[in-house]
């Protein structure tokens, strides 16, 4: 059984790794005073975005629509592969996860004649699911899905999988600068970094740690200074491994060139902690909804636990 991937721009992980285990993107449109820019996962394209984001500015972002998800399956999809889990960003967040699954139902009632025409007579079935987390954390589920389809892993085993990691991924951000985290919030009335904080945390180089985690994001912790929040981070990471985790991989995003995160307090001992335990560590340009919402220049992290992480 021929078993594709798919999700949406949202998901961090490095451009050879998707096109590797042909993961397919549904990308993300951003947009800001009459510009736009196409989120399809390309490094370039991204680092040049970076270059442009500003710490005023207010971004909206646009996902694919249920006409165009069904359209991109049914024109390649469908025939390319047997069983496709899709795998999108946290629904409390964005609505790809809700047009996702109104297309699926399109595509499963006109499916047939296409893959007859392709010479298929093999019923085509697909699953969309929330990966209830969102940036590495979405990247890790699709991750892993990616590695047990390859391994030729049964469905059955990928869902129970699926449903495991979407209640124990925990993905952690901070942002190097507040000010546009202040701003994205401001923007959606999300009062977790109110303008006190903002200022009390400009004023003393205070970071929020914000986590992802079953579908909700929330600050649970903060540090002083962005390079000490990203030691507090690998550093937990590191202890996770140690302990035990429920997936062998561990995702890291950064917005900006990945190689400056090669430098950073920790990276070192974590990367080669995992290499010695046969953990994958995935470090990839961080995702534009990502950057739009904290930053050019934030830290984003994941992995598999069963243990809840939080910070004093």
């Amino acid at each position: 059984m021929r078993i594709g991937v798919v999700t949406d721009s949202c998901c961090d992980l490095p451009r050879d790794f998707l096109d590797r285990h042909h993961i397919d993107i549904l990308p993300i449109t951003i947009r800001d005073d009459g510009n736009t820019f196409i989120d399809r996962r390309d490094p370039v394209a991204t680092r040049q975005f970076y270059a442009q984001l500003g710490g005023d500015s207010e971004y909206i972002s646009e996902p694919f629509s249920v006409e165009a998800i069904r359209q991109r399956f049914l024109d390649q999809l469908v025939v390319d592969f047997d069983y496709v889990f899709c795998l999108t960003v946290m629904s409390s967040r964005s609505k790809i996860f809700e047009n996702a699954s109104l297309a699926a139902r399109a595509i499963l009632t006109d499916y047939r004649p296409i893959r007859e025409a392709a010479g298929h007579s093999r019923p085509f079935s697909l699953r969309v699911f929330d990966s209830n987390n969102l940036f590495p954390g979405q990247g890790l589920i699709v991750a892993e899905v990616a590695r047990l389809a390859a391994e030729g892993a049964s469905s059955s085993v990928i869902i129970a999988t699926i449903e495991k990691l979407t209640q124990t991924t925990q993905a952690f951000l901070i942002p190097a600068d507040l000010a546009q985290l202040r701003n994205q919030a401001r923007r959606k009335g999300d009062k977790s970094v109110g303008f006190a904080s903002y200022l009390l945390g400009s004023a003393l180089d205070i970071k929020p740690i914000i986590r992802g985690f079953q579908g909700t994001t929330e600050p649970i912790g903060r540090v002083r200074g962005f390079e000490a929040g990203v030691q507090k981070l690998f550093d937990t990471a590191l202890d996770e491994l140690n302990k035990g985790l429920l997936a062998p991989t561990i995702c890291i995003s950064y917005g900006g060139d990945p190689k400056v995160v090669e430098a950073m307090p920790g990276y070192a001992a974590l990367k080669q902690a995992a290499t010695a335990r046969r953990v994958q560590v995935y470090l990839c340009e961080m995702s534009t909804t990502a950057a739009v919402n904290i930053g050019v220049g934030g830290l984003a992290l994941a992995f598999a636990s069963e243990r809840e992480v939080r910070f004093d």
